[in-house]
């Protein structure tokens, strides 16, 4: 009877841990379509250009980068996990050096070209490896 307790325990402490993590993921994937969200606002709407839309712009990409430096690649999942990194800093890096300046200056059909461009590649990239890393 002992042992089926320990047993079932330690299976349950496994379930909830994987649980967690996956959550994690799932967590980051909402945080990054949040970070994407408002950065689209902004572009598509001149009068969304303000310090207060700016604000969430960076707020949002911020939560990505923060939520990230915290998470663990699951076993066995290290390259994906490294990859989803060097492809958000990427993207966070072109998004405040290219694209944000873009944006502000008034210059829409640049803006349009690097997120249609390669932030897109990069955006759907960091969602396709959050969902392979929760499972």
């Amino acid at each position: 009877m002992k042992k089926l307790f320990v047993t079932s325990l330690v299976f349950a402490m496994f379930s909830f841990a994987f649980s967690a993590q996956a959550s994690e993921f799932g967590e980051l994937r909402t945080k990054l379509s949040a970070a994407r969200e408002s950065l689209i606002e902004m572009m598509l709407h001149k009068d969304k250009r303000g310090p207060a839309q700016q604000k969430l712009v960076k707020n949002t990409a911020d939560a990505v980068s923060a939520q990230l430096a915290k998470m663990k690649a699951p076993a066995g999942k290290e390259a994906q996990f490294k990859e989803l990194k060097e492809n958000w800093t990427a993207f966070k890096n072109t998004r405040e050096t290219e694209l944000v300046p873009a944006i502000l200056k008034g210059n829409d059909d640049l803006a349009k070209k690097i997120a249609g461009g390669i932030q897109k590649e990069r955006y759907t990239k960091c969602q396709k490896i959050t969902s392979e890393l929760d499972n």
